[in-house]
């Protein structure tokens, strides 16, 4: 049985609070993206996804506050879905892999058509 003191002692410690808004989700979908100034288009690998954006490996360095056209590419039920999304680079990690050529970048959704986000939100339902 607790005496008094020690149900009345404050408990000290380390709380970790998840900040995201939305709940990630573990994926492997492709994505064919172009930097905003080039028309060039590219391919990289989503590994995660949100509501509100995605962990991505490009094959080259992006830097914070590049915005990047996305087309993101999703099974949803029998047929392939495909979603285009103007995103912004929120966060960059150290280089992997100078051979794989593997950069590892947080993307933020900035401009997506209501459509898209209808679309997504199914995907992220199904999962």
């Amino acid at each position: 049985m607790k005496s008094r003191e020690e149900e009345a002692k404050p408990r000290i410690g380390i709380v970790n609070f998840e900040r995201r808004k939305h709940p990630r989700f573990s994926v492997d979908l492709p994505i064919e993206y172009s930097r905003i100034d080039s028309p060039a288009s590219h391919n990289g690998r989503g590994l995660n996804i949100s509501e509100g954006g995605l962990f991505i490996y490009f094959p080259e360095k992006m830097d914070l506050g590049q915005h990047l056209s996305l087309k993101l590419f999703f099974p949803l039920g029998s047929k392939l879905s495909t979603i285009e999304v103007l995103v912004e680079v929120a966060w960059t990690e150290i280089h992997i892999s100078e051979t794989q050529g593997d950069y590892r970048c947080g993307v933020r959704f900035i401009d997506i058509s209501p459509e898209n986000v209808d679309e997504l939100k199914k995907f992220l339902r199904s999962l």
